[in-house]
């Protein structure tokens, strides 16, 4: 009986230890023991690690603005005068008056040739000379002082052909004789026409070689005129032609520049009056025309002609 008490006892004993240790609801009879409240554990979020490159920006960033005129009104600049050109100084002289040599001679015959100097070809820089020398210059825009720098010189030899040996002879020029004289050959040879500028009641004859275009009737030279023609690119053509029109004030729908009594003779290629060679002379070229620098002599030419007379160009 007593170990049944005693059992009993230890029962009811640990019982109550299990209660204690319990997480459910303590017994009525028992204070309840106070158990402190859980702490929650909070983790603060750790910052993300900043990369060493520039972050990005979160907003697009605002349009340029173009920049705004200054409010302050800025004034014109004062206005400048023209500085004046100073005017061109002659240089050495390499022929001047009291000269006499061959080249005096070359000089008088170059500025015969476009009509500078009409007396006779002596090789003396006389006085005549100085004055055709000054005129020259002063056409130009030289300094006009008569006597013959190297800017001078080579104005005059851009603007002219070397002399022939009958120039420079002071030497009138020849006249080819009819073509049943015996001498015609010669003649033809020391004029430099070909023999078929001889045949024919109106041959223009055309030497590129002598830069001379001749106008011959029945084998007899009428007229003798200095001519210019095409360049490397644009090539006079050669051979034996005839014209083929005329016009008399012609404007080339091509290069839109002024051809005065032109004769067509083959295609577009024409002999007529050239306004640039008449100012430039040998400086410069054609598109493949003749050119003719005396307008009068050109205008002449164009009244004697007829369409289908013969044109003859050789080297």
């Amino acid at each position: 009986m007593e170990r049944k008490t005693v059992r009993g006892a230890l029962a009811a004993i640990a019982a109550a230890a299990v209660l204690l240790t319990a997480c459910g609801q303590p017994p009525a009879d028992h204070e309840p023991v106070a158990v402190p409240a859980p702490v929650a554990v909070t983790t603060e979020p750790q910052p993300e690690p900043i990369e060493s490159a520039v972050a990005e920006p979160t907003e697009e960033p605002a349009e340029a603005q173009e920049p705004q005129e200054s409010p302050t009104p800025t004034e014109p600049p004062a206005e400048q005068k023209p500085t004046k050109q100073p005017a061109p100084q002659a240089g050495p002289a390499i022929m001047k008056q009291g000269d006499q040599s061959d080249r005096v001679k070359e000089l008088q015959a170059r500025l015969k040739q476009i009509g500078w100097f009409s007396a006779r070809v002596t090789g003396y820089y006389g006085t005549t000379t100085r004055s055709s020398v000054a005129g020259f210059q002063a056409k130009r825009g030289l300094p006009s002082n008569g006597a013959v720098d190297q800017a001078t010189w080579n104005k005059l030899t851009g603007m002219t052909r070397k002399p022939t040996a009958a120039e420079l002879a002071d030497e009138p020029p020849a006249t080819a004789p009819p073509a049943n004289n015996s001498a015609a050959g010669g003649a033809r040879k020391a004029q430099g026409l070909d023999p078929r500028c001889m045949t024919g009641a109106r041959v223009i004859c055309v030497s590129k070689r002598s830069n001379k275009v001749w106008l011959v009737r029945d084998g007899v030279v009428a007229m003798t005129m200095d001519a210019r023609f095409g360049t490397t690119e644009y090539r006079t053509r050669e051979g034996t032609f005839s014209v083929q029109w005329k016009s008399r004030d012609h404007v080339s729908n091509l290069y839109h520049t002024s051809m005065p009594y032109a004769l067509f003779f083959s295609g577009g290629q024409a002999v007529h009056f050239s306004p640039d060679f008449a100012a430039n002379g040998y400086n410069g070229g054609s598109h493949g025309c003749v050119n003719l620098r005396d307008r009068a002599g050109a205008q002449a030419l164009f009244n004697a002609a007829r369409v289908g007379d013969k044109v003859v160009v050789y080297s």
